[in-house]
């Protein structure tokens, strides 16, 4: 992986992707337990070998086939072959894509860890942080980088006992870090399962070779002096941030979520940082009700093209659907579940503007960040129908990664959320079909557009969150 053919500069949610950082399943996933889901941040257990072979395995090929194709055109029977079909995901196994542009996490760990004193420093760093005993840390040391990087990402050793706990999350890459025009912002969790991955991120992030030439636009949070002087942990006093709340939807405006995971001193912080390091010129903060039910702002809206957004209705609009119920305009839990959304101006701080919903922000930014002349169009989760569009929401109908404009990645099983895109002129292949047809030449990935790639998800839905959540963007090309 040679450090010139990296940029960093995302300007948009939507530009066409040219390369990124993700996170294979890998063996930890298949180690959480029934009573520590919860405690690792999932709501089920999933089935590994599932996840691996028959869904995330397609992701890897997609984004293959769209970002390095000529790593994989004319190699699909040899890499389906049975002897190779499982190591194509699998960092350190033979077969592996090892792609410079889709960056597989667990392979930059491994390489920072053949440099003998990040290897020191970053084992001491894990074994504090989890506890370790100092002879298991000498332990680790004799371990060569490519498992010891296994080790870190799924908490077991060579001989297959768990030392310390997995990091399922790590999947999740948006959530480690994101990139906003040339500089990444890294995240604050707000959950301490989420720490060692942080911990992993950081060292990748300013001694890999690669992200050398960026090393000075690296942003981190710092607590708040009022987080150190005040007692107790609450999440509203913390200073905290995850990348599932950070959108860049113009080279000059970002959207930050406040929610379950990011709280309002994360926000703020974040806010300073961008404009004091004049990284974008405007910053919307976005507040959702902190609920597991959301999360993130991008389990409740991503964007499909410049005047395309996908949304949940019963959140995004407080509209409720036409029907022979009387609606309760003084409910409590109405009033609970309207988003505040504030926007402010570098130069302007004191005099913020107010959005009513996300839909009109949403209607905002096409038309005055984007310059898009279309109607801006919302396809509703579950076609915007109750209860199809919350347990749409939940398998994560409204997040979804593009790939180029008009083109997005969405999961098989939210049916109703699939016949809305239909309905706005949207053609739909499942994943598996489409590969066969970029492979054998019949479509390019150069020509689609207004397309909804489904991919399988019976067990990958089950870690709650969606290919928006599986993807860290590093660069994508600017909008014409």
């Amino acid at each position: 992986m040679e450090k010139r053919n990296l940029k960093i500069q995302v300007g948009s949610e939507i530009g066409t992707l040219r390369s990124l950082v993700i996170h294979s399943p890998d063996s930890g996933i298949g180690r959480v337990a029934p009573t520590k889901a919860q405690d690792w941040l999932f709501e089920d257990i999933v089935h590994l070998d599932t996840v691996r072979r028959k869904e995330y395995d397609l992701y890897v090929k997609l984004l293959m086939y769209f970002l390095d194709s000529e790593n994989i055109k004319g190699k699909l029977n040899e890499i389906d072959a049975p002897e190779n079909k499982r190591q194509y995901f699998k960092p350190g196994k033979s077969g592996f894509h090892s792609s410079s542009k889709v960056i597989e996490f667990e392979e930059l760990l491994a390489q920072i860890l053949e440099q003998k004193n990040i290897k020191e420093s970053l084992t001491a760093a894990v074994c504090a942080i989890e506890g370790c005993s100092y002879h298991l840390q000498q332990e680790l040391l004799k371990t060569s980088p490519v498992d010891l990087a296994r080790t870190f990402v799924s908490g077991s050793h060579l001989d297959g006992d768990m030392i310390f706990p997995p990091i399922p999350n790590l999947i999740f890459t948006r959530d480690i870090g994101i990139a906003i025009n040339s500089h990444i912002l890294l995240n604050k969790p707000a959950k301490t399962a989420r720490s060692r991955e942080t911990l992993l991120a950081r060292y990748i992030f300013f001694t890999h070779q690669i992200f050398e030439n960026y090393r000075n636009n690296i942003l981190e949070i710092p607590d708040t002096i009022k987080y150190f002087m005040r007692p107790g942990e609450e999440h509203g006093e913390r200073t905290t941030i995850e990348g599932g709340d950070v959108m860049v939807v113009s080279p000059k405006h970002v959207l930050i979520g406040v929610s379950e995971r990011t709280s309002a001193s994360g926000a703020s912080e974040s806010i300073k940082l961008l404009f004091t390091n004049d990284v974008v010129d405007k910053v919307t903060v976005v507040k959702i009700p902190p609920k597991r039910d959301f999360m993130h702002i991008d389990t409740v809206f991503t964007q499909v093209d410049k005047s395309t957004w996908v949304v949940l209705g019963s959140i995004s609009s407080q509209q409720f659907n036409k029907g022979s119920e009387a609606v309760d305009y003084l409910s409590e839990k109405r009033n609970k579940e309207k988003p505040e959304i504030v926007q402010f101006e570098r130069g302007k701080i004191t005099e913020p503007k107010t959005f009513n919903c996300i839909e009109a922000l949403l209607e905002d930014i096409s038309k005055n960040d984007l310059g898009c002349t279309l109607p801006v169009r919302f396809i509703y989760s579950g076609n915007n129908m109750f209860p199809f569009d919350v347990r749409e929401q939940w398998t994560d109908s409204c997040n979804l990664l593009a790939l180029k404009e008009g083109v997005v990645i969405g999961y098989d099983r939210n049916d109703k959320t699939v016949e809305a895109f239909k309905d706005n002129g949207f053609d739909v292949i499942l994943a598996a079909d489409l590969i066969e047809k970029l492979e054998s030449g019949e479509l390019s990935a150069e020509a689609m557009e207004n397309t909804l790639i489904l991919m399988p998800s019976a067990e990958l839905s089950r870690a709650r969150g969606g290919f928006h959540c599986m993807s860290m963007p590093l660069l994508r090309e600017p909008l014409t």
